[in-house]
């Protein structure tokens, strides 16, 4: 749920006011907007959208208020001067810090909630036990998510280094633990299988990068043609996640479908174009990976994150070293890599089943029991 931030609007759109609903792609708030909510995509703004009524928007809020983090901007809390200027620092504090567009936005919004909790009272003035009774008056009500509350935990830290003269206690913040899901896995022979029946090639080159280099959807719609030497078998990732470049490799079995590819297609900037050579769409990549899984018979659901947890399980099945994959992979800590050792099927295939054992130990010719 990390980052998956809905921001509410109004504006008029064909001579009528509607509610405009944005979000970062999520494939379970696409299907709420889309088919509970009733709302309409729009080309022209980029965005869903719904007639704007009192019944609308409480609808919407009703249906993610307490899951998701939400901006109305159609129904504005009001802040006195001192509370405005107190935000308005906060946020060009976060910005200066060089945080993402969305970490500021999210973190913004999480300290805007706390302060409008605690209407009257100064944000210099909070204490640790505020922080607290607002966690389990409000936010604990709200249903929000734990990745939520860890979250706002961390726009509070931020708080305090805005305004060292705090009386919050840093030391006695604490984040609740996680979730630990593992990933869900394809084998190498439903990955060719994938391959196989993806006939556009377009598409199968996409999909064919995305596991081959371990990509991130956003890594493989940002790549540049430039940063692909063929001759070196190397692809350039720049500006990944964390701001973070990294080198990974190409395989020699996709070389021949790169290039088959360039010749039919003629990308001139993007690596994968879409429409006058724009960024190619996610939606369409993920679309076509789900239609490609269903016609090899895979029944999981499958998405472009799944080919890159396939990637990094199956390089560690094939005895490629942790710090090798946490390069590879782009990770800024072992222990987020670690989570593949979980799920490698060499390491459970190794250990033997107590029923086996006790069947065999019963089959035993030389057993007298």
């Amino acid at each position: 749920m990390e980052n998956h931030v809905i921001t509410l609007s109004k504006k008029k759109h064909k001579e009528t006011e509607r509610i405009l609903i944005k979000f970062k792609y999520s494939t379970k708030i696409k299907e709420i907007v889309k088919h509970e909510l009733g709302a309409l995509w729009s080309n022209s703004l980029k965005c869903w959208y719904l007639i704007y009524t009192k019944e609308n928007l409480s609808k919407i809020l009703n249906k993610f208020e307490g899951n998701y983090p939400i901006i109305n901007n159609i129904k504005r809390r009001f802040f006195s001067t001192t509370e405005r200027a107190f935000l308005n620092g906060y946020y060009k504090y976060l910005r200066g810090k060089r945080y993402s567009d969305s970490t500021v936005n999210v973190y913004t919004m999480f300290i805007a909630d706390l302060v409008s909790y605690y209407k009257n009272k100064n944000p210099k003035d909070y204490t640790h036990r505020d922080v607290e009774l607002y966690i389990e008056n409000s936010f604990i009500k709200k249903n929000y998510s734990i990745s939520s509350q860890r979250q706002f935990i961390s726009a509070v830290k931020q708080l305090i280094l805005y305004y060292p003269h705090s009386k919050i206690n840093t030391l006695k913040l604490t984040r609740p633990k996680v979730s630990r899901k593992l990933p869900s896995v394809l084998s190498q022979n439903e990955i060719l299988n994938i391959l196989a029946v993806t006939k556009n090639l377009k598409h199968r080159t996409a999909i064919a990068f995305l596991y081959s280099c371990g990509l991130r959807i956003s890594e493989l719609l940002s790549l540049k043609l430039e940063n692909i030497n063929i001759d070196r078998k190397q692809v350039h990732i720049k500006m990944s996640k964390g701001r973070k470049d990294r080198y990974v490799g190409l395989a020699d079995s996709i070389i021949p479908l790169l290039r088959n590819y360039i010749v039919t297609y003629s990308p001139e900037f993007y690596f994968i174009e879409g429409i006058a050579g724009e960024k190619y769409s996610a939606d369409s990549i993920r679309k076509v990976l789900k239609r490609s899984s269903k016609l090899a018979g895979i029944k999981k659901n499958v998405t472009p994150h799944t080919l890159r947890h396939s990637y990094a399980t199956h390089m560690l099945e094939n005895g490629v070293g942790i710090r090798y994959i946490q390069t590879l992979l782009g990770h800024s800590r072992p222990e987020t890599t670690m989570i593949y050792t979980h799920v490698k099927k060499t390491d459970l295939l190794s250990i033997s089943n107590p029923l086996d054992l006790a069947l065999k130990k019963k089959l035993n010719p030389n057993n007298k029991t």
